[in-house]
C-alpha cells in the first residue's frame, strides 16, 4: 500500500496526473455490461484489462427450500428489472471437512442453486465452444468459486466457462420412501445431480446470449465432480446435453461413490431420520436448515449415496454403458500419480516386504498371490509404490480406468487418457501442509515427501489459474506444465481432440490395444503405452464390475 501511495505521489509531482482528487477506485477495470437470459436481465462486469465479462451467481432453479427441500429443482421464475450477477451465490450447506478448500462464495445456504459464467465474447459474437465445470468434494463438499476454478483464464482461450453448485450431503441425495412416494417414477435422492442436469438445461436455453454454441457443451470436473460428468454422460436426461467430456480422476462406478439400490438408499435415509426423533419427512422439511444440518452432524455420516432412482439414473454406470445408452461424445479423462499416499494402505505399517504382504494378505485373503504378482514389493521403494498404487486404485484410479475401458469399448468416439505426475513445487510458508482435497491447511500433520502428483493437485494447472493459487512457490516448470495441461483442455473443447500444434501427439485408445497409449502429463508431457492392464482386470473382476 505505501509503495502504490509514494508512486501516486510521484506522479503527481511530475504532473503526470492533474485530478486533485485522485482515487484508487479510477484503477478498478471494469464497467457494468447487462445480458437478456430467459427469465429477465442481469447485469455483471467486463473486465477491461482482460477482455472477459463475467457474471457471478445467476440463479439456474427456484431455491430448493421449504417445501422444496427434497425435491428436484424447479424452473426459475422470471423477474422485472435488472438482476445484479457480480459476486458468487451463496455455496451449499456443508461441514468443513476439507480445510484446505478457499471459497470466496457469499456464505453458505440452502438457496445455492447458482452458477457463474465467464465470457470472452465481443459484442454480437457467437457459436464460442462451452466448458460446463463440476467442483469436487465428494458430494459432501466444494463449491464453484474456488480460484482454482476460476474461468477466466480459460475464457481468454476464446471459451464460454460456467462453473455450477449444486446441493451436497443430506440435502443433496437423502432418499426415503416418503420422497419417492412424492414422485412420478418413485424414487429419490440424486437432488445434487439433477441440480447438474438443470444447469445443464439452463446452458442449452441461456449460454447463446453469452455468445456461446448450445451444441458445443463440454462437461467436466476433478474428484466428486469426475464423478459426477460419469453421471451426466450415462443419465437419459443429460447424455443429449453435451458435446463431450472431461474427468479429472473418479468415476462413479464400484467401489467409487457407486450408485446404491433404491431400497437401500431409503433405508439408509429412514434411520437418518429414525435417529434423529422424526417419523416422515414432513416433519424433517418443518425444520430449520441449522437443525438438519446438525442432525446430519450428530449421524457422523460423510454423506448420502447415488441412488438407481429409475429417473436420473436407471441403471449402473458398467450397465448403461454395455448397453451403449452412454453420450456418444468423445471422452478425456485420467489421473494423478500418487492419488493418495502408500500409508492409506499399510495402515500405520512400514514399508517393508514382509509388511506389504501381510497386508495384502488381510485385504485380500483368497487373491493375495495375484496381488502380489502384480505389485512388485522386493524393496522399500518398490513397496511404497505399490502401496500407492493399491490405495489408489480402490480409492479412484480403478473406477476412472474403469470408465475410458467402457467407454472405448461402447461407443465409436475418441477416448484419450493421461497420467497427471507433476510433483508440486514447495509451499511458500512453512507452517502450512498439503491437504486432501488439493489446497494447504495450517499446522496440520506432516505429510510424508510424495512419490508422484497427489489427489486434485492438477485442477489449477488445467484450467490455467497457478496465478490465483498463491501458496505454492510456482516455478516456470510449473507455467509450463499449466500451458501444456490448459492448451490439451483448450483443443479437446473446441474440437473433440486434444492434439495441436506445439504439442506432443495423443492417440486415442483403440479397444483393442493391449499397451493403451497415455499421456503423461509432466514438465515434458510425452506419450508413453501403459502395462498395467492386467491390474485393472483384477480390480475389475474384485469389484464385480465384468459383464456376466
Amino acid at each position: 500500500m505505501r509503495t502504490r501511495q509514494y508512486l501516486v505521489s510521484l506522479l503527481l509531482i511530475s504532473g503526470i496526473l492533474i485530478q486533485p482528487n485522485f482515487s484508487i477506485a479510477q484503477h478498478i477495470n471494469s464497467i457494468e455490461v447487462k445480458t437478456e437470459i430467459k427469465n429477465g436481465t442481469i447485469a455483471g462486469e467486463f473486465d477491461t484489462k482482460s477482455n472477459i465479462k463475467k457474471y457471478l451467481g445467476i440463479p439456474f432453479a427456484k431455491p430448493p427450500v421449504g417445501e422444496l427441500r427434497w425435491k428436484a429443482p424447479q424452473p426459475l421464475a422470471n423477474w422485472t428489472g435488472v438482476k445484479e450477477t457480480k459476486k458468487f451465490g451463496p455455496r451449499a450447506v456443508q461441514a468443513p471437512i476439507f480445510g484446505d478448500m478457499d471459497f470466496k462464495s457469499d456464505g453458505m445456504s440452502e438457496d445455492c442453486l447458482y452458477l457463474n459464467v465467464w465470457t470472452p465474447a465481443k459484442r454480437n459474437e457467437s457459436g464460442l465452444p462451452v466448458l460446463v465445470y463440476f467442483y469436487g468434494g465428494g458430494f459432501s463438499a466444494g463449491d464453484g468459486s474456488e480460484p482454482r476454478y476460476n474461468g477466466e483464464a480459460m475464457a481468454q482461450k476464446g471459451i464460454v466457462v460456467v462453473t455450477v453448485n449444486y446441493r451436497l450431503n443430506v440435502f443433496g441425495f437423502l432418499a426415503h420412501p416418503d420422497l419417492s412416494g412424492e414422485t412420478a417414477h418413485k424414487g429419490s435422492g440424486n437432488y445434487g445431480l439433477m441440480d447438474q442436469y438443470a444447469s445443464l438445461k439452463w446452458v442449452q436455453e441461456n449460454i447463446a446470449a453469452f455468445g456461446g454454441d448450445p451444441k458445443k457443451v463440454t462437461i467436466a470436473g476433478e474428484s466428486a465432480g469426475s464423478i459426477s460428468v460419469s453421471y451426466q454422460m450415462a443419465s437419459p436426461l443429460s447424455k443429449d446435453l453435451i458435446a463431450g467430456a472431461i474427468g479429472e480422476s473418479g468415476a462413479g462406478i464400484n467401489p467409487t461413490l457407486a450408485p446404491s439400490k433404491l431400497a437401500d438408499a431409503e433405508k439408509v435415509g429412514v434411520d437418518f431420520v429414525t435417529k434423529a426423533g422424526y417419523s416422515s419427512i414432513s416433519d424433517m422439511r418443518k425444520l430449520s436448515t441449522a437443525a438438519v444440518y446438525e442432525i446430519f452432524l450428530e449421524s457422523k455420516l460423510f454423506g448420502f449415496p447415488v441412488t438407481i432412482d429409475g429417473y436420473f439414473l436407471p441403471k449402473t454406470l458398467p450397465e448403461i454403458f454395455e448397453a451403449k445408452e452412454q453420450a456418444q461424445v468423445p471422452l478425456l479423462a485420467g489421473w494423478n500419480s500418487a492419488e493418495i499416499p502408500g500409508m492409506a494402505f499399510m495402515q500405520g505399517q512400514p514399508y517393508t516386504t514382509e509388511a506389504f504382504i501381510a497386508k495384502v494378505k488381510q485385504t485380500y485373503p483368497e487373491q493375495f498371490e495375484e496381488v502380489l504378482a502384480l505389485h512388485p514389493h522386493g524393496t522399500p521403494a518398490e513397496v511404497e509404490r505399490a502401496a500407492t498404487d493399491l490405495a489408489a486404485d480402490r480409492f479412484i484410479a480403478y473406477s476412472t480406468w474403469k470408465w475410458l475401458d467402457l467407454h472405448v469399448k461402447n461407443s465409436d468416439q475418441s477416448v484419450y487418457r493421461y497420467l497427471y505426475s507433476k510433483l508440486r513445487p514447495p509451499l511458500k510458508d512453512s507452517n502450512l501442509t498439503p491437504g486432501l482435497a488439493g489446497g494447504t491447511v495450517a499446522g496440520g500433520p506432516k505429510m510424508p515427501e510424495p512419490i508422484g502428483a497427489p489427489h486434485a493437485c492438477e485442477i489449477e494447472y488445467a484450467m490455467g489459474n497457478l496465478p490465483l493459487v498463491t501458496a505454492f512457490a510456482w516455478t516456470p516448470e510449473d507455467y509450463q506444465v499449466s500451458k501444456t495441461f490448459m492448451a490439451f483442455f483448450e483443443n479437446f473443447i473446441k474440437t473433440g481432440n486434444p492434439n495441436g500444434e506445439n504439442l506432443p501427439e495423443w492417440k486415442a485408445i483403440n479397444p483393442s490395444d493391449a499397451l493403451p497409449p497415455v499421456m503423461d502429463i509432466n514438465t515434458e508431457s510425452k506419450l508413453f503405452q501403459a502395462t498395467d492392464t492386467p491390474r485393472y482386470q483384477f480390480h475389475d473382476r474384485f469389484y464385480g464390475n465384468v459383464k456376466k
